[in-house]
């Protein structure tokens, strides 16, 4: 059985329709993608004692935040570690692994519900799944990269599409089957995941059985690489290794750390936000909403990774941290007013450009470094994703914690931190700003083999 997940069994054959390949990426990052479906849990997990009311002994929101960044911090640490290794034994082995650890993850978890171990579920979802998350990631991104050399911004953003997508489903999904579970001595919880681990253990599966690599030196017909370069676009290569000693990756660092931190803190608290910025809003109607953002998270990985390839990487990046600037800073001002309608437009586009910037990195990353090891810089850039599912949900739970200790309600428990999130995109701009091309020194000097397929 070995054999067969070995990337020597996935060379596609000569005739084989690359098409094929988007369907395998999506089985699996629309599975992964449920992490930020992950608050539609926050508040439940908090009343596992008290039932309908907190009660002593429960677990509080800033601990279940800890379960969602644990995860978030494994998944970029996860792909840096193992960015080599994606490559060297190819997407069928790397996405049945990530099938098993993020499944996993689920049922570990679930026996941490019904034993009230909140380590479990830092250990399962968190440890596990996010391992599950990270390769799970990469795997697919590296792959379609490698069959789609002529559409790098449209092709990373199919994938990372799907990654986004996945709480459009799982946030409705999991809200009902906590209501179907829900009983007189249980919450539900622990049953929902049982059923979403074995779920998304299948349909993970089922793209790792599908997945295909191209053949060494493989091409789409009738297409040649570029002559003359773009701006801020090389014909050159930077290995790895290399790439960590440039200024450029860095900048990316950062670039992509302070996008994902000002985005990542509003969706860990994305349900209880709204039933507590707005009255009357029902746990199932804060569920359509985690969906409703996991829609414009999908649909904006893939209108501003499209974009990026007519207008370029820089000046996409730019319309991001411009425009959130804007947002973020009216967004409590709409909430203090009642705006329902325009406050959930402004959160909707922010998640937009959320998602967008990691569909654009990967393509950024071709543009700067070249496409020979794209996928292992792309899993050590993912450190700062780490960073940031660390950074923003504690962030906002603290501030959150602090603004209701001062007797602050509704929209004001968020403001402070919306208006912290605007100093985090301006520095997102400055870094992005400072972008430029690779230093010649730095280009590697060999024969492009394999791993440039």
């Amino acid at each position: 059985m070995s054999g067969f997940f070995d990337r020597a069994h996935s060379i596609a054959p000569p005739d084989y329709n690359r098409s094929l390949i988007p369907p395998a990426a999506l089985a699996v990052h629309l599975s992964i993608g449920s992490v930020y479906a992950f608050s539609t849990f926050n508040l439940p997990l908090t009343h596992l004692i008290g039932g309908a009311k907190h009660a002593p002994g429960d677990w509080t929101i800033p601990d279940v935040l800890w379960i969602f960044s644990i995860s978030i911090l494994v998944l970029g640490l996860a792909a840096a570690v193992f960015g080599r290794w994606v490559e060297r034994v190819g997407p069928r082995k790397t996405m049945f692994v990530a099938a098993c650890c993020f499944g996993g993850g689920f049922l570990v978890s679930a026996v941490g519900v019904v034993s009230h171990q909140l380590w479990l579920i830092y250990l399962g979802y968190g440890v596990i799944g996010g391992c599950g998350l990270g390769l799970g990631y990469i795997g697919p991104v590296s792959t379609l990269i490698k069959w789609f050399p002529d559409k790098p911004g449209m092709a990373t953003g199919i994938a990372i599409m799907g990654f986004g997508g996945g709480a459009m489903i799982a946030g409705p999904l999991s809200v009902n089957l906590m209501a179907s579970f829900r009983s007189a001595t249980s919450s539900g919880v622990a049953q929902t995941f049982v059923v979403m681990g074995i779920a998304y253990f299948i349909m993970m599966t089922f793209g790792a059985l599908i997945v295909r690599l191209p053949a060494p030196g493989w091409k789409p017909a009738g297409w040649t690489a570029p002559v003359v370069p773009k701006k801020m676009v090389t014909t050159a290569n930077v290995e790895a290794a290399a790439a960590l000693r440039t200024p450029q990756f860095y900048l990316l660092w950062l670039v992509l750390c302070m996008n994902v931190t000002a985005g990542i803190a509003v969706l860990s608290q994305a349900s209880p936000m709204l039933q507590e910025s707005f009255k009357g809003i029902s746990p199932a109607a804060a569920g359509g909403f985690v969906g409703l953002l996991s829609l414009f998270n999908m649909a904006g990985r893939f209108f501003w990774s499209s974009l990026s390839d007519l207008i370029g990487r820089k000046a996409t990046y730019a319309c991001f941290f411009v425009l959130g600037i804007i947002l973020y800073w009216f967004a409590p001002t709409l909430g203090d007013a009642g705006e329902l309608t325009l406050f959930v437009l402004a959160i909707c586009i922010i998640i937009s450009m959320y998602g967008g910037g990691f569909a654009a990195v990967p393509a950024y990353l071709k543009d700067i470094f070249g496409g020979m090891e794209v996928g292992a810089i792309h899993g050590v850039l993912l450190t700062a994703w780490s960073a940031a599912g660390v950074f923003g949900p504690l962030l906002i739970g603290q501030l959150r914690a602090y603004e209701a200790s001062l007797g602050m309600k509704g929209a004001e428990l968020y403001a402070s931190t919306l208006h912290v999130m605007c100093a985090l995109l301006l520095v997102g701009l400055i870094a992005n700003l400072l972008m430029s091309a690779v230093h010649e020194r730095h280009h590697y000097q060999g024969v492009v083999g394999q791993e440039a397929n």
